[in-house]
């Protein structure tokens, strides 16, 4: 058995919790299994110290409730959302979904989680470039999950091939430290690079294998003059002492020799507090761990009516409801779904967050590109930014 599971595997339920299982044959033997509920899905506790996530997976979760007699109300893929806003409801007979209900959590938990992290390292870089590196740090099979729902979160590239296809980007990386040490010298490997690679490929030299930083950064610089775009760091932890010092050395030197067009970019484990704290003196970051072992977003599911009357258990709030935003004043609230066509406390329209998405078993919400949805999601934290500081 493949450890692997495939789409069918998972539409057809055997990837669920036993007890999800065990529920459907209780239903079955009191021939209850198309009792109509639904079903709202929110998060009660974000990770460390989060003020908003992102909410990422949700076209592939839809898809797993394809060709089923349910609708489903949800935010857009790639939406800000906030602790105890649903971000979909599911109705429909229970037992359309019940079995789903692991997968359809696994996805979003993992991908928002992925997707939530980036955006918060893109808002920490600022201006400057950021990589996504964390495909090796987790099964193969999950690479292109991972760069898919990085990219959405702000992510400018991602280095894995089949992962790049799929968003119809360019892959981004150059060489590894393996090139240098079969070779035996930098800039061999450098001149060896140039010599056989695409002339399109930014020429990136990696400046820490064998000696010194700075005089590997002007050897590479010298050798390839003009057509040297960067210089890449991917110093351990462990060999770096004062990074930010050594990289001010490192700019200071090629600067002072006419080498200004050179950038520098930095990596290897990486976390968001180092992010923040060079982003002035680098021009981009590659990140891995830190994207790849994202913490995870924890949502739950839970019914909130049966057969059309409000019901869930305790410590929930039953019936439907509806998250309603206000442009004017940016107010976020979350109101039951009869009171969703109100106005906002200031007077101005309200919006809806939870919109059509299935009817019947049918997709109908609209499908934008990875690029489009890494737009929604950077004007997004943005503007969250912008209101938290009164601008």
């Amino acid at each position: 058995m493949n450890p692997i599971p495939s789409p069918e595997e998972i539409r057809r339920g055997e990837t669920t919790d036993v007890y999800f299982v065990r529920t459907m044959e209780v239903l079955r033997k009191l021939g209850k299994e198309k009792v109509r509920v639904k079903a709202e899905c929110f998060v009660k506790r974000f990770p460390d110290a989060y003020e908003y996530a992102v909410l990422s997976g949700r076209d592939e979760m839809l898809s797993l409730l394809a060709g089923r007699s349910l609708d489903v109300l949800a935010m857009d893929e790639g939406s800000l959302f906030l602790l105890e806003e649903p971000v979909f409801s599911v109705e429909g007979p229970y037992g359309e979904f019940c079995e789903m209900e692991t997968a359809m959590l696994g996805i979003l938990c993992q991908a928002s989680g992925i997707a939530t992290k980036t955006s918060r390292i893109r808002w920490l870089a600022g201006d400057r470039t950021v990589l996504s590196f964390g495909a090796r740090r987790m099964h193969p099979a999950l690479s292109t999950l991972i760069d898919r729902h990085a990219f959405l979160g702000g992510a400018d590239g991602v280095s894995v091939v089949r992962s790049a296809e799929y968003l119809g980007e360019a892959a981004q990386g150059t060489m590894p430290h393996a090139l240098i040490l079969v070779l035996g010298d930098t800039v061999e490997a450098l001149r060896g690079f140039d010599d056989a690679v695409a002339a399109d490929i930014p020429r990136v030299c990696l400046v820490d294998t064998l000696q010194d930083e700075k005089f590997e950064a002007l050897r590479a610089a010298e050798a390839l003059g003009k057509s040297l775009a960067a210089v890449r760091l991917d110093t351990p932890s462990s060999r770096r002492g004062d990074f930010r010092k050594i990289l001010r050395e490192v700019r200071w030197e090629l600067d002072l020799r006419g080498f200004t067009h050179v950038r520098i970019l930095v990596s290897g484990g990486l976390d968001e507090e180092e992010i923040g704290s060079l982003r002035d003196v680098v021009d981009g970051f590659g990140v891995g761990t830190c994207i790849s072992n994202a913490p995870t977003v924890d949502f739950s599911l839970d019914i909130v009516e049966v057969e059309g009357r409000p019901f869930a258990k305790r410590g929930k709030a039953s019936g439907g409801k509806q998250v309603v935003r206000c442009e004017s004043c940016g107010r976020r609230e979350v109101v039951p779904e009869a009171n969703a066509r109100g106005p906002c406390r200031c007077g101005a329209p309200a919006e809806p967050l939870l919109l059509p998405a299935m009817r019947g078993g049918k997709v109908i919400a609209p499908s934008l590109s990875p690029r489009e949805l890494r737009s929604r999601v950077i004007d997004q934290v943005r503007r969250f930014h912008a209101r938290r500081e009164g601008r």
